[in-house]
């Protein structure tokens, strides 16, 4: 059996201040806005070794996903919300309802290894794309977790990329 994945969260999804954040999340403005203020959760992530996120107050859980470029070959790290499954972590390739996938899922196409950082611990994954009836599953629980996934997948007729990220 695999080793279960650390899950941190503080704040809760319960209160006013998370259902409204939820909501403003769903709207233009406000995928604009988190998109802005990714640098700065990227670096509090960072020096917090995934411990703390801009997010956190709301009860979001993030995670920092480290790819390798597909043409840099350079590391590139992205904080990313996540769905929690025991052994296996979940994250999605939303980019806010973008008519274009985010460049880190393209990374993992071309080479499934990563790292994530999630409660002060560094670890490496394996990522395969999620398909089928899972897939919809899946989506299902990112849309429980954060209901402005739904906004972002009515707003683009591409298919949302999820993988599954396993220890390596």
């Amino acid at each position: 059996m695999a080793e279960q994945f650390p899950d941190r969260r503080w704040g809760s999804r319960t209160t006013l201040l998370s259902r409204t954040a939820n909501r403003f999340a769903a709207t233009r403005p406000g995928s604009w806005f988190i998109r802005i203020v990714s640098p700065l959760d990227r670096a509090i992530l960072d020096r917090t070794d995934a411990k703390y996120t801009v997010l956190g107050p709301i009860g979001a859980p993030v995670i920092l996903l480290t790819t390798i470029g597909r043409t840099s070959g350079q590391p590139r790290t992205h904080p990313l919300l996540y769905v929690h499954g025991g052994e296996t972590l979940y994250v999605i390739g939303s980019n806010f309802g973008q008519n274009h996938h985010p460049a880190w899922t393209a990374n993992l196409l071309a080479n499934p290894i990563a790292t994530v950082v999630i409660s002060a611990e560094r670890i490496n994954v394996l990522a395969t794309p999620v398909t089928g009836p899972d897939k919809d599953t899946v989506f299902t629980q990112f849309v429980d977790l954060a209901g402005a996934y739904a906004a972002y997948r009515s707003r683009t007729t591409r298919d949302l990329r999820i993988f599954a990220l396993r220890r390596a």
